[in-house]
């Protein structure tokens, strides 16, 4: 079975998107997720613009209660506090935190850990080790990293999609990636320009 690490920032509704692209890639072909936490926020730190319009901050507060979880709950926890955060809540970006939190089974009271920096040093760590594979500052959230059947590693940045496809087309799209992201040499491959992500 292949297995996918999937590193994602919470906050992004197109990382959203290609989440619920992995889940129907495990319908239709042998293949395990594992979910780690990235941040935009600190992907962007030092920058002299703000990419995400946050000069406040809020983008921590989710990334910081999902390290939490994939700390110290654990894979699926950590998949039900992200499917969460998008399925629940006021249907806004993000979900209401304690709510998605409840949802999940997990501890309304991990929702005030995204306030303080105890976490940081989690999201730090799960960030930098997706920048490592991917090599470089230059991508965004979602960064995939699939362990095919034989061992060999194929690494990319992606795929941006605003509508999830399903079925036999999830699958297309999955072996797609994996052919041309596993070509020697690859590094970039880009669509037409973005739409709004649907559900």
């Amino acid at each position: 079975m292949a297995v996918a690490d999937m590193w994602f920032d919470p906050s992004c509704p197109y990382t959203w998107v290609t989440a619920r692209w992995l889940m129907e890639v495990r319908k239709v072909r042998h293949v395990e997720v594992r979910w780690h936490v990235m941040s935009l926020s600190v992907l962007n730190e030092n920058r002299d613009d703000d990419p995400e319009g946050d000069p406040e901050g809020y983008l921590w507060v989710p990334a910081r209660i999902c390290a939490a979880v994939q700390r110290d709950h654990g894979q699926q926890a950590l998949e039900k506090l992200y499917t969460a955060l998008w399925t629940t809540g006021t249907g806004d970006w993000i979900g209401d935190l304690r709510t998605a939190l409840a949802s999940a089974g997990l501890p309304v009271e991990l929702a005030e850990v995204g306030l303080g920096t105890k976490y940081d040093d989690v999201v730090r760590a799960s960030h930098a080790e997706a920048i490592g594979l991917i090599g470089g500052d230059h991508v965004g959230t979602p960064i995939v990293a699939v362990t095919r059947t034989d061992g060999e590693r194929v690494v990319f940045f992606g795929p941006v999609v605003s509508r999830v496809p399903t079925g036999e087309q999830a699958a297309r799209l999955w072996d797609g990636t994996l052919l041309v992201a596993g070509t020697p040499g690859f590094h970039e491959l880009k669509g037409k320009p973005h739409e709004e992500p649907r559900g």
